[in-house]
């Protein structure tokens, strides 16, 4: 072997080194961020803004992987944890799905019925009656013969809201109809209630008779009931 030969054998043994020395620097840094990094796991992010206290669906989500240690506690893993749920808050395209932000959608008890009424969108609702809420149900009744003076009563108290429908457009109906509330043009929202059969009887009743049915929303663990001595009114009771 002559010089020159022997000169191309060390560059190449050279060249060798130097590649083996890349590969071995490429690993190292491949595994300091594998050791930063660590494994992966799956999450869901949102494909689509979902409104408050609507029901969730899979399919407003999409599949995401994340190192398992940047991802939140709370992070939904398991999109079987948003079946029969309602999202709690305004959820945003894009945002990381999480167990806080969800809630299970409010159900019948045994013995308990759903029954629906349209509410008055103004007066009755205003937009912070949300399901899962507690209510009273008041419902004001015009008197029978002209000298009766009109009388608000508590139908309803601590009722349980299930369900709030979408804001829908009312026209005016006959003059003659004796229900005040009907003869007014507005919009109204329809709520659904759970209640007991009784309870379910007196809001049939106070939307087909009452000239104004009501709501009250209560405080937050607020279910305390009302008396009887206190469930109907008049501007008598304040002279």
């Amino acid at each position: 072997m002559n010089s020159r030969q022997r000169r191309g054998v060390i560059l190449l043994l050279l060249s060798v080194l130097c590649a083996v020395g890349a590969f071995v620097g490429v690993l190292s840094v491949i595994r300091n961020v594998e050791s930063k990094v660590g494994p992966e796991k799956t999450a869901y992010r949102l494909k689509t803004d979902v409104a408050a206290y609507k029901a969730l669906d899979p399919g407003q989500f999409e599949k995401v992987k994340m190192p398992q240690r940047w991802l939140p506690p709370t992070a939904v893993t398991d999109l079987d944890q948003v079946s029969g749920k309602i999202a709690v808050t305004p959820l945003k395209k894009g945002s990381l799905l999480q167990d806080d932000m969800i809630v299970e959608r409010p159900a019948l008890k045994a013995g308990q019925q759903e029954i629906a009424i349209m509410i008055d969108a103004a007066t009755g609702v205003a937009g912070k009656i949300n399901p899962g809420a507690r209510v009273n149900i008041y419902a004001t009744f015009e008197g029978k013969r002209p000298e009766d003076k009109p009388v608000s009563k508590v139908i309803v108290s601590a009722a349980q809201v299930i369900d709030v429908g979408k804001l829908t457009p009312l026209e005016a109906k006959d003059p003659g109809d004796t229900n005040a509330a009907n003869r007014q043009a507005g919009e109204a929202v329809p709520i659904t209630f759970a209640l007991n059969t009784q309870d379910a009887q007196r809001v049939a009743y106070a939307e087909s008779f009452a000239s104004h049915v009501r709501l009250a929303l209560l405080a937050p663990g607020s279910e305390a009931t009302i008396p009887p001595s206190q469930r109907t009114y008049t501007l008598d009771g304040d002279k």
